[in-house]
């Protein structure tokens, strides 16, 4: 694994930890903004190990679907998650009542937290067969 893929899951794992500390202060918006991110972080990691590299979130969702998910490579869900996480999100930075609970909060991050680890063992495992 690149020292740019390590990074990003740290990345990704630091932006969990902090969803899971402002959905604990009850700061749900905020909490489904920074699960988003922690996928995303997991999807640019993945994204990296084949070279790829975008500049707009959609472009990395995309190509993630592309990459890993149409191919079977990873779980097609996970490219769901990050549609919808993306979604939310975007209502959490942007509409002035995104009205968010602590239930959607909650989902993210245990998706995030799946899809972490997906990653983490995904990364691991092409290294070690190189």
């Amino acid at each position: 694994m690149s020292p740019e893929q390590q990074f990003l899951l740290q990345k990704a794992q630091r932006s969990l930890e902090a969803a899971q500390n402002l959905m604990k202060q009850g700061f749900h918006d905020f909490a489904v903004s920074r699960a988003y991110y922690a996928m995303f972080y997991v999807a640019e990691a993945l994204l990296d190990q084949l070279g790829l590299a975008f500049s707009s979130h959609a472009a990395v969702i995309s190509a993630f679907g592309q990459h890993f998910a149409k191919t079977g490579q990873l779980p097609a869900e996970f490219h769901r998650y990050l549609i919808d996480a993306q979604a939310q999100r975007t209502r959490a930075d942007y509409d002035l009542q995104p009205n968010l609970a602590q239930s959607d909060a909650e989902a993210l991050i245990s998706q995030a937290q799946t899809m972490i680890d997906a990653g983490r063992t995904y990364l691991t495992t092409i290294a070690n067969s190189q």
